[in-house]
């Protein structure tokens, strides 16, 4: 069987780790999921964004190229969830436009992006879950986790419109798009078996036109 990288991509609440799981159930894929709090600067951050963005984004791009080099060199097909391309593309460049990290840090750290992003091989595929804003509320309320029920619907309004910009630019490699407002993968067995049908159609070359 041939190996596989996939990574999901998608907004906060919106269901990757949750696909993540349920994929590497259904096709035996290595899962590796998000995790955020080993970042050493987050507590700083939270205290003082301005001031403490670029070290915090620094860490995770560096521990998100570390993860994407080590998923390169797993034997068998692997899925990861979120990719190192929204910590750039979509959170250190939403820190930026809101002057949440100055010109010359952002600089600084587009140009270390760029460097290695270059020479590092992309995943055989790329999952976009996109979803709006009340769906992602409703996702994230549902989930419970304390330390997300304060995110404004703003913030994830920015997010949006920074992932749907990266979507149409990006072409480092395919990327299925799964419209997530009305594929509930969770709680219909049949939008998962249809999301699964589409993978495997778009790993073997096939285009996907629609999830109708």
């Amino acid at each position: 069987m041939k190996k596989h990288f996939i990574a999901i991509a998608g907004n906060i609440g919106v269901g990757k780790s949750t696909l993540a799981t349920l994929l590497s159930q259904r096709l035996e894929w290595e899962p590796f999921l998000e995790g955020v709090s080993d970042n050493p600067y987050l507590a700083d951050f939270y205290a003082d964004m301005e001031k403490w963005s670029f070290h915090s984004q620094i860490f995770f791009l560096a521990r998100r190229l570390r993860n994407h080099r080590q998923l390169l060199t797993r034997p068998n097909s692997v899925i990861q969830d979120r990719t190192v391309y929204e910590d750039a593309e979509i959170f250190a460049r939403n820190l930026y436009l809101q002057h949440l990290m100055s010109e010359r840090d952002y600089a600084t750290y587009t140009d270390l992006y760029r460097a290695v992003t270059a020479i590092l091989p992309p995943p055989n595929l790329v999952i976009y879950l996109r979803a709006s804003v009340p769906t992602l509320v409703a996702r994230i309320q549902q989930r419970g986790r304390t330390f997300e029920q304060q995110i404004a619907e703003e913030y994830l309004t920015r997010l949006n419109e920074l992932y749907e910009s990266w979507y149409e630019h990006f072409s480092l490699c395919p990327v299925l798009a799964v419209p997530a407002d009305r594929l509930d993968f969770v709680a219909h067995s049949e939008h998962f078996d249809l999301i699964v049908q589409k993978i495997l159609e778009r790993l073997q070359g096939k285009e996907v036109v629609s999830f109708d």
